[in-house]
């Protein structure tokens, strides 16, 4: 079986104000182009097979992609199944939050109108449920959320490990199907 790819989108307006970005639609901060257009330069001179970029359709992660794509030649398509979690009224509040940490060890928890962990999964499970039987490789760009659950793809996790587990922006984080 194949691998897939994943970056986690830029630096964004809310990753340096330390506020939940979730399903805001929050852009990139000049140093997250920047570090988009390195990711892509280090993809291109790497050597890294990529057939297809897959995005999240929120502006850290699509603006991400398309400097890649635009670096190495590969077409992008935005994938709504990886758009990140939405944080209801937690969305725009401090990441340091005591009652967001605590609301967030509750997979069911939809945080008053948003999604849970446990829908987030599904959807991120299923996508790669696809993407497995395909002959392509992709790569992936999205957040850290979803870096999350597919590290929980493809390795157990105890909830702990789970919550602990993070992504650099824009790191290439290689997974391998078996």
């Amino acid at each position: 079986m194949g691998h897939i790819y994943f970056v986690r989108h830029g630096q964004s307006l809310w990753n340096v104000a330390n506020k939940i970005c979730g399903a805001t639609d929050i852009d990139l901060t000049e140093k997250g182009h920047e570090q988009a257009i390195e990711t892509g330069k280090i993809i291109k001179e790497g050597g890294y097979r990529i057939d297809e970029i897959l995005c999240s359709p929120l502006l850290r992660a699509a603006n991400t992609a398309k400097h890649i794509s635009e670096i190495i030649g590969v077409p992008c398509r935005v994938e709504m199944a990886l758009k990140e979690q939405n944080f209801g009224k937690y969305e725009g509040t401090p990441r340091d939050n005591e009652e967001f940490k605590a609301a967030k060890q509750e997979f069911i928890n939809d945080y008053e109108g948003g999604e849970s962990m446990a829908r987030m999964c599904q959807r991120i499970y299923n996508l790669l449920d696809r993407l497995k039987n395909d002959d392509k490789t992709y790569l992936l760009v999205a957040h850290n959320g979803i870096a999350r659950i597919i590290k929980s793809y493809f390795n157990n996790m105890t909830n702990a490990e789970f919550a602990a587990f993070g992504v650099d922006n824009c790191a290439i984080v290689r997974f391998d199907f078996s």
